[in-house]
């Protein structure tokens, strides 16, 4: 979830032991110092991102490369107890899997521990994230667009799954939840058990322990905090079962605790009436998610794909939805979007608009983690009404980046991100700046958690101009996740082979992603949409093997007229991914199977990826549940539940298990098979395998 920004500047032969990392970095400034130097970062930043354009504008790479990244939660069993906790262990794993000499011959495979090569068919790769109970892995190279290459995903996937588990103790598990159900209880969901309410978190549910102890991490928890001038606040709506109380209030709130002033927040009604109540960082930052990255031919390409990816965020947030529990509630939501948007949301009463504006600049519509604000592609059918009208932009930087011969499109993304406050600073970076590095730069840019993030060439690698999609949730299985990462990226191809346009107005987007945390929206609600991707005359994709970037060139496409409203209307997810009847929008997965169609692809791979397709396909309709539904199902269905919402400690160790027994089974052994029928039965019936 963390950009590797500033934080990459760790040495990689470093030991395990994060006091070596906290000395590689220096000295965290507290905010009120922060505060004072965050225009000479945001200065910097914007001199090093003119340094970043002027030698990376022209580059150009022969075909789009990608990488996915799949995010564990560790969990441990304590089978006497029938309970299952968050193991802490992050760093003694991370350890074991660098100090492995058989890993180590075939080149390594943890960079912030260990200088890593790649031999052959290079290893996959584990980092750390915010959670000190999470670990992150990535293949050990990127993939290629090649057929071969997509079906190489998910056993890579389940080989990570592999190298991860043989590096843990015998009770220990990396599963891909994207939250653990018993977060924030009052009981001992962590192992080892830390007391709540430290310093730098304050939160009354989780201690500073939780955290990964890099300085970068809590020092970021603590100035958000400071920022802010109170505690982060997530309430999450309360799903009302038969014998949910009327008028809910989270039991698990300690109105008497006189630890820190912040603690004053739920006595000033931080916590809702009818929600589930969350106070710190790692509520958000410590869930998963499937991030997908990709590696554009160049920069005209890659604002591109950046535009046109931004209106399939929410369609692929609703399509993944898993996070249907929150701190041992079920929640009335089914994905986590907006519950990690509150938990690093640093922006003052002045900012957020409940006190006027006299010590800060302008007031800021969206939190920091947050849905696109901007377009960015030169191209022709992108209409000013699109724009997003309510758009801060600091008019002085976009100014400089104009100046330094950036055209005013791109010059007012940049503009719009370094509206921020740089959280955390070095002092040793204040010394001075460096043209050659990216650090100032990465500091508002990687603190800006967009849904797609458009990202610039770093500075010392031979890498182009990249766009991560976001918004994604981790699901239990490699199946599944290694089928959203094929879906995503066979998008990608057809966007570009076909000249796809799926613009819409940015406020529409943010409406969608809104409407994608609704409990079963993937079913029940609608999304706006664009009516007609394709461009006015039909287009041939270039008929070569897909291992490179389509060489079809459009001609200049006309600029679009008529009202923007007539574009788009409210559609399902199953009308946008399946499509609709007559002379109504194709759908994704058809305009997939053109693409697939145009190229020279052998049956047996054919086959393989429509596996996957039609798990796609199957969750659209309704016809495969999403995990949300099969969670919310497992607990509501449990001899112990009581119809109150409340997931007991022996409900989650229970779901816990059948987790990990479906990710080792794929449903095979009916436990999960609403969800992955597709993944394992017979080839679908339509298609051309047999």
């Amino acid at each position: 979830m963390f950009e590797r920004g500033p934080e990459a500047r760790t040495s990689c032969h470093l030991k395990a032991d994060h006091r070596s990392l906290t000395r590689a970095l220096g000295t965290p400034l507290d905010w009120p110092e922060a505060k004072k130097n965050a225009d000479h970062v945001r200065q910097w930043g914007i001199e090093q991102l003119l340094a970043i354009w002027k030698r990376a504008k022209g580059k150009e790479r022969d075909a789009l490369r990608w990488g996915d990244e799949i995010e564990y939660l560790v969990v441990a069993f304590e089978k006497e107890r029938r309970k299952v906790m968050l193991s802490l262990r992050q760093a003694d794993i991370l350890k074991a899997l660098a100090e492995d000499e058989a890993l180590s011959k075939q080149g390594g495979c943890v960079p912030d521990l260990q200088a890593v090569k790649s031999n052959g068919d290079a290893i996959p790769v584990f980092h750390p994230e915010f959670g000190r109970f999470m670990l992150e892995a990535t293949p050990g190279k990127p993939w290629g667009i090649g057929f071969k290459d997509l079906l190489d995903v998910e056993p890579n996937m389940k080989w990570r799954r592999i190298i991860a588990k043989d590096h843990m103790e015998s009770n220990e598990y990396p599963i891909t939840l994207t939250t653990f159900p018993r977060l924030g209880t009052r009981d001992d969901f962590i192992t080892p058990y830390y007391p709540p309410s430290g310093e730098r978190l304050r939160s009354q549910f989780l201690p500073d322990e939780i955290a990964n102890p890099h300085i970068r991490f809590p020092t970021l928890a603590a100035n958000i905090r400071s920022r802010r001038g109170r505690k982060v606040e997530i309430n999450v709506p309360i799903f009302k079962d038969k014998n949910t109380p009327a008028h809910f209030k989270d039991p698990t709130v300690d109105y008497d605790m006189h630890n820190w002033p912040e603690d004053d927040d739920v006595r000033n009604g931080a916590a809702k009436v009818n929600h589930i109540y969350m106070d710190a960082m790692a509520f958000g930052m410590g869930s998963c998610c499937l991030q997908i990255t990709f590696q554009a031919k160049n920069i005209t390409e890659g604002r591109r794909l950046y535009d046109q990816l931004s209106p399939l965020g929410p369609i692929m947030l609703a399509l993944t939805a898993a996070t249907p529990i929150y701190k041992g509630f079920l929640a009335d939501t089914d994905v986590r979007w907006n519950q990690i948007s509150r938990a690093v949301d640093d922006r003052t009463p002045e900012e957020l608009g409940e006190a006027p504006l006299k010590h800060d600049r302008w007031r800021v519509p969206k939190s920091r983690y947050a849905s696109n604000s901007t377009y960015i592609s030169r191209d022709p059918r992108l209409r000013k009404e699109y724009m997003d009208p309510d758009l801060v932009v600091d008019q002085d930087l976009k100014q400089r980046l104009m100046d330094g011969g950036m055209d005013a499109l791109l010059a007012t993304h940049f503009a719009h991100l370094f509206i921020r406050d740089p959280i955390v600073i070095f002092a040793e970076d204040l010394k001075e700046l460096d043209l050659n590095k990216t650090d100032h730069f990465e500091n508002l840019q990687s603190t800006n958690w967009q849904h797609i993030r458009f990202k610039p060439p770093p500075h010392d690698k031979d890498t182009g101009w990249r766009v991560e999609f976001r918004p994604m949730e981790i699901q239990i299985t490699d199946f599944e996740n290694a089928a959203f990462s094929i879906f995503i990226v066979l998008i990608t191809r057809a966007i570009l082979s076909f000249d796809l346009n799926f613009y819409i107005p940015i406020p529409l987007t943010t409406a969608n992603m809104e409407t994608a945390h609704a409990r079963s929206s993937v079913l029940e609600q609608k999304f706006h949409f664009r009516n007609d991707p394709l461009p006015p005359r039909p287009t041939k994709a270039n008929g070569g093997s897909g291992a490179t970037t389509p060489s079809y060139q459009p001609s200049r496409p006309p600029t679009p007229t008529g009202p923007v409203e007539d574009e788009h209307s409210l559609m399902t997810i199953d009308e946008i991914i399946n499509g609709q009847s007559g002379e109504g929008f194709p759908g994704l997965i058809p305009l997939v199977e053109s693409y697939l169609n145009s190229v020279n692809v052998d049956v047996e791979t054919r086959c393989e990826l429509a596996r996957y397709l039609d798990l796609i396909r199957k969750r659209a309709s309704g016809k495969l549940w999403t995990g949300a539904k099969w969670i919310r199902h497992f607990v509501r269905s449990h001899q112990d539940y009581k119809g109150d919402s409340v997931v007991s400690d022996g409900i989650n160790y229970d779901l816990i298990m059948a987790v990990e027994d479906i990710t080792n089974n794929e449903g095979k052994n009916r436990t999960g098979e609403e969800m992955l029928r597709s993944g394992w039965a017979a080839r679908p019936k339509d298609s051309a395998c047999c």
